[in-house]
């Protein structure tokens, strides 16, 4: 092969795939052996880290993608698929337009939950106790985020998330099986107390998945891709549900309601 050939051929260097005609391998694995071995969970796990997980670890994250389905027609993810189903487009571009909702704001709080665990327990490995290290983590977090820190609190869950409680009860049983440490759920439920201390603050489900991504090695920023494919199941749903109901060109709020003019605002 002529040194050009093999100069196109690395334009896409990849290790995830290895696919020429008759053959498909991911990450080693041939197709063939993972059809009907694996679960769904672990085959995700395979292609973002490189190798199969445990039926265990592999329980412990579908957990997590169940938990974040849906949450709703109000929620801007859900909202933009209907939306969009009823504007004469295909399944796959109301999906995307979903997906397409889900950033910082909307849909990034369990990278962020993520990043401050990981910074906690930074700060614990350089020999601060686990108070302490929650204490100067929320400290920093404050300083370039604000108030509100990722993860906790909800505007409709009040006391309690009910999400979070089973997720972090199926973490302290791994835990106690050994799939995992419990030190990420220790970090989180370190947190929610530090901020539970002048009122009742929820972990909620990002507080909650994000333990369960930091106790499975997961680098922050998957986090999100992980989130965007539990949340694509109920943005599919809904796209799904809205063509069967019908309705054409179907915006934020119903016809008979206007948006408020307010005149010399810019």
């Amino acid at each position: 092969m002529t040194d050009d050939a093999d100069a196109i051929r690395a334009w896409w260097r990849t290790s995830i795939i290895d696919m020429e005609p008759g053959k498909i391998a991911f990450r080693g694995h041939p197709i063939e052996d993972l059809i009907g071995n694996v679960s769904f969970p672990q085959m995700i796990w395979l292609m973002t880290t490189g190798r199969v997980a445990s039926a265990e670890e592999a329980a412990l994250l579908e957990a997590a993608l169940v938990a974040g389905v849906d949450h709703g027609p109000q929620a801007p993810s859900i909202a933009a698929a209907r939306m969009t189903a009823t504007c004469g487009v295909g399944l796959n571009n109301a999906m995307a337009n979903g997906v397409n909702m889900l950033g910082d704001v909307h849909g990034g709080a369990g990278e962020q939950c993520a990043e401050l665990y990981y910074d906690i327990a930074a700060r614990m490995d350089a020999g601060a106790a686990l108070d302490d290290a929650v204490q100067a983590g929320l400290d920093g977090w404050r300083a370039q985020n604000g108030k509100i820190v990722s993860g906790f609190g909800h505007r409709f869950h009040k006391p309690v998330d009910p999400r979070a409680p089973g997720l972090m009860s199926l973490v302290r049983d791994a835990a106690d099986a050994g799939t995992v440490s419990g030190r990420y759920a220790d970090i989180g439920e370190a947190v929610q107390a530090n901020l539970g201390q002048t009122r009742p603050l929820a972990m909620n489900i990002d507080g909650a998945t994000a333990v369960i991504f930091c106790e499975l090695g997961f680098p922050a920023p998957l986090s999100r891709g992980l989130f965007c494919l539990s949340r694509s199941v109920g943005i599919l749903a809904h796209a799904w549900e809205q063509m069967q109901q019908g309705g054409r060109n179907k915006g934020p709020m119903p016809p008979a309601y206007l948006p408020k003019y307010e005149p010399g605002k810019k």
